[in-house]
């Protein structure tokens, strides 16, 4: 490109200047001939004009020629550039037997050259790896099924290879490309299938009801909850003695024991497996049916077994009157296995201490050894032990109940003893006391007594109230307990069960002296002693045991003991317990008392009991003043220790020795009275309300000393 001023004559006096952007640097002007140069390459994708600024000059002068011209360099666009995607891999997903055409994913791709420019940023896209089972629209990017049941459980990955040309694809067009990573996520269009059409399976049968005696498990091609299935039990002669459970976390079927199994009985169990999906997809049911059944036989193994009886317990009744050696019934047992081994009975002696029953080891029939007493047991529980005699360890046990049965064998008597009194004043035809009995028997309909006198009474009478009761009646008025104090009244009571049994018991009537209401006053002393039971000699024994007993009790007066326990050591114990009158104590505590011990021995009695003077009494030599308490203890003793005049019994001094005291000096009122005048309380006024009693009571007492 070649700038020219007009004003240029040609004769070499004119120079061309050139000014603004990439001016010396990407452009430069020839200043002779205003020739336009580009210094290196441009890139219009970098820069695509530039403003330029040109201007001639007069050489010899330096003047302008003519005003600056400004005039602007744009940069044509060539294909330069190749398309390039928005990502370098991208990934998909898209479900398996989806429909031809279903979108899976849109690429991107963009050309960095001039798109209004030719076709250098025109894209067309193609498919490069991934034919036939995917295509991608050429203008748009778009990603689709090409191929219809695609099939996860064949092929799960696909690897897509994606290209973009400019040039709109044209012949020398750049190029760039992509991958799609497409993944077919599952679907439910794979039914259960069982590896085997029938499985054998075995345990011995001992196994105990819910254990497992085996695993089963079909295959299925889906994931996840796709391949989520159940197993059930749909036929087979086994169905009663086996059940099947899913193992939901490993989607096995676990074989488990329903009902025991019987090798003697049955050697084989057959049943029928049908397992499904749980979660199925009405979409795909044209590819089902989604289930599947085996058959699954499980063998019983022998064990060697314990004796079984032909009941789970055995209940058995007998009279108690039934004589020695009677059978009372018959236990059966025998070997469930094939050997059928011979069977030996046995009781339990823990069941039956007593030895009442005996039982035969070989045919199991049970025998009574003692008579039985049904009121004192109605039930025998025992324990028979069945056991095979070749192996004597297989051994089993059930329960027997005996149940004794009533046989009126006991006769009725009074329900209680009966405390009867008649009153002096009693007329004819009175009530005095209505009676009762008991039996131990147990009658089928019941008890039903019958009351009766033994002979004609002229004194009392006996009314049967015939509901088990009866009543005392008075045949006579006029008792005098002088006369006669108490009468003896022979009762008959008799049952009504076979055999019939009858008792005589014998009523005992005080005669008592009343008031007019009837109320008992008094009775004579004989009188109330038959009432209690007991003869006037029995009394008397009585009353002198107490005599004696008192008599002897009143002698053994215990004396105090002299030492009543180990703390209480009763010798030379000498006690200060002065512990001063605290704050308020205005008349200091008196070492010196502490100190001079003889002041107080002077005065002081002792508290030793004894019966005479052993040795004469020593009393201790007085101190020197002494100016620490510690010393004092010390010197006392060494004196003890050493005292050729110490008493035969044991003697206690104590001293107690606190130390040297709290350098922060004692808070207590002791030796204070010497010193009391120095001090000044004001400053306790300051302590604030909590101090303001020992305030008042200390600045009031100071100033009633001053004045």
């Amino acid at each position: 490109m070649q700038l020219r001023s007009d004003k240029d004559r040609g004769d070499g006096t004119a120079r061309y200047v050139l000014s603004g952007e990439g001016a010396g640097t990407i452009f430069r002007i020839d200043e002779k001939s205003g020739d336009l140069h580009a210094t290196q390459r441009l890139d219009r994708e970098e820069k695509a004009s530039y403003t330029l600024q040109a201007q001639a000059f007069n050489k010899i002068t330096g003047l302008p020629l003519e005003p600056a011209t400004e005039f602007i360099v744009k940069i044509h666009d060539i294909n330069d550039n190749e398309p390039k995607f928005t990502k370098a891999v991208y990934t998909a997903s898209v479900p398996e037997m989806s429909d031809i055409g279903t979108f899976v994913i849109e690429v991107n791709a963009t050309d960095a050259d001039d798109a209004t420019y030719g076709n250098s940023a025109k894209l067309v896209y193609s498919i490069l790896q991934g034919q036939p089972y995917f295509s991608v629209e050429p203008e748009t990017g778009i990603v689709r099924i090409a191929l219809s049941n695609m099939d996860r459980e064949v092929r799960k990955e696909y690897q897509v290879v994606i290209q973009a040309k400019d040039m709109a694809g044209q012949m020398g067009g750049l190029s760039g490309t992509t991958m799609v990573n497409v993944t077919l996520t599952d679907v439910n269009d794979s039914p259960p299938r069982f590896a085997y059409s029938s499985y054998h399976l075995s345990t011995y049968e001992s196994a105990e009801i819910g254990s497992t005696v085996g695993r089963i498990k079909a295959n299925d091609g889906d994931e996840g909850e796709n391949a989520e299935m159940k197993y059930r039990i749909v036929d087979g002669d086994g169905k009663e003695y086996l059940d099947i459970i899913t193992d939901e976390t490993t989607q096995e079927g676990v074989m488990v024991i329903k009902k025991k199994l019987d090798y003697e009985s049955k050697r084989v169990y057959t049943v029928k497996v049908e397992v499904t999906n749980t979660h199925q997809d009405p979409s795909f049911s044209d590819l089902g049916p989604f289930l599947d059944t085996a058959i699954v036989k499980v063998t019983a193994k022998d064990v060697d077994e314990p004796p079984v009886f032909s009941r789970p317990q055995y209940v058995f009744e007998v009279n108690e009157d039934t004589p020695k050696g009677i059978a009372v019934g018959t236990i059966a047992a025998w070997d469930p296995d094939a050997t059928h081994y011979p069977i030996q009975y046995a009781i339990d002696q823990h069941t039956d201490p007593e030895r009442l029953y005996h039982i035969d080891p070989k045919n199991g029939s049970i025998t009574i050894l003692k008579s039985l007493d049904r009121e004192v047991s109605k039930w025998h529980n025992i324990s028979v032990l069945a056991s095979e005699i070749n192996n004597p360890h297989q051994r089993s046990r059930v329960p027997v109940l005996i149940k004794v049965l009533d046989v009126n064998d006991n006769a009725p008597e009074f329900a209680m003893i009966y405390e009867t009194f008649v009153c002096e004043n009693v007329k004819a035809g009175q009530l005095i006391q209505t009676i009762s009995a008991i039996d131990t028997d147990d009658p089928l309909v019941g008890h039903k007594f019958v009351f009766t006198l033994s002979s004609m009474n002229p004194n009392f009478t006996i009314f049967d109230n015939e509901d088990n009761t009866a009543r005392i009646l008075t045949r006579r008025s006029g008792f005098n307990r002088r006369e006669m104090s108490v009468y003896y009244l022979p009762v008959v009571i008799s049952d009504s069960d076979y055999p019939i049994q009858s008792s005589t018991s014998t009523l005992t009537i005080r005669v008592c002296s009343c008031d007019a209401t009837g109320n008992m006053r008094s009775c004579s002393v004989d009188a109330l002693l038959l009432s209690a039971g007991l003869s006037t000699g029995a009394l008397v024994a009585i009353l002198l045991l107490i005599v004696v007993l008192f008599s002897a009790l009143k002698k053994q007066r215990r004396k105090e003991p002299l030492i009543i326990s180990k703390e209480d050591v009763r010798d030379n114990v000498v006690s200060y317990n002065d512990e001063g009158g605290g704050e308020e104590d205005t008349q200091a505590f008196d070492i010196g008392t502490l100190r001079h011990p003889e002041v107080i021995e002077s005065n002081k009695l002792r508290r030793d009991i004894i019966p005479e003077m052993l040795f004469p009494y020593h009393r201790p030599s007085p101190m020197k003043e002494c100016a620490d308490v510690r010393d004092f203890i010390i010197s006392r003793l060494q004196e003890n220790d050493t005292d050729p005049f110490t008493p035969p019994y044991d003697s206690l001094a104590t001293y107690a020795y606190e130390g040297n005291g709290s350098i922060a000096e004692s808070l207590s009122s002791l030796e204070s009275s010497v010193t009391e005048g120095d001090h000044e309380y004001d400053y306790l006024s300051n302590w604030g309300p909590q101090f303001k009693k020992l305030a008042d009571m200390y600045i009031g007492k100071d100033t009633g000393v001053s004045n």
